[in-house]
C-alpha cells in the first residue's frame, strides 16, 4: 500500500513540485494546504503518514503548525521545507518536532532520500 503524504506550503508551484516527485515514486499525495491553519486541518481530516511542511507561510508559519499537530499525535512524522539560508529556522523546525528538512529549490534525489528515511 503507498504511503500518503499531505504537502504544505503557501507556493502552489512548489506543492505540484513535491507531488510530481512524489506521485512518480509511487507515494500518494493525499491533500494540500497552503499555510499551517490549512494544514492542521487537512491533517485531522486525512491521516496521513507524512507531513511535507513549508516554514515561512502567511497566517501561521510551518514551525507552530508542527507543534499544534504534535500536541494531539506525538509520533506525527513531518520534513521541513525551507529556502537557502534559513539555518536557525530549521533548527527550531527540527526542535519542534520535525524529522528532517529539506532545502528549496528542490532535489528529487533530497526530497526522495528524506521521504524514505522518514517513512520507508
Amino acid at each position: 500500500m503507498s504511503k500518503k503524504v499531505l504537502i504544505v506550503d503557501d507556493a502552489a508551484f512548489m506543492r505540484m513540485m513535491i507531488k510530481d516527485i512524489l506521485s512518480k515514486n509511487g507515494y500518494e499525495v493525499v491533500g494540500e494546504a497552503e499555510n499551517g491553519a490549512r494544514a492542521i486541518e487537512k491533517y485531522k481530516d486525512l491521516n496521513p503518514d507524512l507531513i511535507i511542511m513549508d516554514i515561512t507561510m502567511p497566517e501561521m508559519d510551518g514551525i507552530l503548525a508542527v507543534k499544534e499537530i504534535k500536541k494531539s499525535t506525538p509520533d506525527v512524522k513531518i520534513i521541513m521545507c525551507s529556502a537557502m539560508g534559513q539555518q536557525a529556522m530549521v533548527i527550531e523546525a527540527i526542535q519542534a518536532g520535525a524529522k528532517d528538512f529539506i532545502v528549496k529549490p528542490f532535489q528529487a534525489e533530497r526530497v526522495l532520500e528524506a521521504v524514505k528515511k522518514v517513512i520507508g
